[in-house]
């Protein structure tokens, strides 16, 4: 294994250069788009130490993974999760070190999150309204992710960016409110179209916003104009003139993004799935601990897990049934 190959290249000449790693299912929301009301989470033996996760990473940009997301659940309730940042901060050839978090957490960790090499975060911020902001959450208060928000702003990020998930009847109302705040900020904001994983209490049918439909407004009250950014994920950006703020959408019903994937996912549980929309898997975790001094048989499986990654995935909100049964906090947001 000595000489290893730079790039992952997948069965359709996609190089995958992009990982997210899930660091915990657990998270301190239960927003109702990701997750149940009552969740049962992993025991603690099931899921990888942040140890397995520094040399899962590592391995990767070894393989000629240039970029990590950090992700949950929410990552930064994980106890010590700061060690994992620091120890992979500066590693040699990653390039990017991004991490996704609803927020709750930055006030406190914003400057420390900084000072270990996390160079870009994604807030998850899905209503300005307060009540409607624990209606979707469930138990998160909007006046602490504002605050964390303030604090990685602060702490010098340059790369902040809101995730928003528009769902009809919830908080469709306020998409220019939540673009304007992003101005306002000089901050970017990216619209997710709802994903059909795992079992929720309604149908996505109909809470389904289309980022079609989102863009025609906000162009009806913005003057906006395609930009060439790539965050390296599936987005597509339009620049607000006159502003620092870009207008990113994530659309994985309206706007097919699997011809460009550049990405793979790690589970908590360190399984490796090749594609958020479907099964197909390979465990890492049993490969971490039967060979603790060995790469040899991890690299192989990530190697040979190139030939099973799909073409793409195939989301019908039409289905009663979730395209997936697996939560997205299980897969990691």
């Amino acid at each position: 294994m000595d000489n290893l190959p730079l790039k992952l290249i997948d069965q359709f000449g996609r190089q995958v250069d992009y990982i997210r790693l899930s660091i915990t299912d657990r998270c301190d929301f239960r927003c109702v788009y990701c997750m149940a009301e009552d969740m049962t989470f992993l025991p603690r033996d099931e899921v990888l130490s942040l140890e397995e996760c520094a040399r899962l990473i590592k391995v990767f940009v070894r393989l000629g993974v240039t970029k990590v997301r950090i992700t949950g659940g929410e990552p930064l309730v994980r106890k010590n999760a700061l060690w994992l940042f620091k120890e992979i901060g500066n590693l040699t050839g990653l390039n990017e070190l991004v991490l996704t978090t609803n927020g709750s957490q930055l006030n406190t960790q914003a400057q420390a999150l900084k000072n270990a090499g996390v160079k870009r975060i994604n807030i998850s911020i899905d209503s300005l309204k307060p009540e409607k902001f624990k209606q979707i959450t469930r138990t998160g208060r909007l006046e602490k992710v504002l605050d964390g928000l303030q604090a990685s702003i602060h702490a010098g990020f340059e790369g902040i960016k809101m995730n928003t998930v528009l769902m009809r009847g919830h908080n469709d109302d306020e998409t220019t409110d939540l673009v304007q705040f992003a101005i306002d900020n000089k901050i970017d904001i990216s619209f997710i179209e709802e994903m059909p994983l795992g079992e929720v209490d309604h149908t996505r049918e109909s809470t389904f916003v289309s980022n079609a439909d989102t863009l025609k407004l906000l162009q009806s009250k913005y003057l906006l104009a395609p930009s060439t950014h790539n965050s390296g994920g599936p987005a597509r950006y339009w620049q607000v003139s006159g502003t620092q703020t870009k207008i990113g959408f994530i659309s994985p019903h309206s706007h097919n993004f699997c011809e460009s994937c550049n990405r793979v996912r790690i589970t908590c549980k360190g399984e490796l799935y090749l594609c958020l929309g479907q099964e197909d898997k390979v465990d890492l975790m049993p490969l971490l601990r039967e060979n603790p001094n060995d790469d040899g048989p991890l690299i192989q499986a990530i190697l040979d897990s190139m030939r099973i990654k799909p073409k793409g995935h195939d989301f019908d909100l039409r289905r009663a049934e979730p395209a997936v049964v697996r939560f997205m906090s299980h897969t990691g947001g």
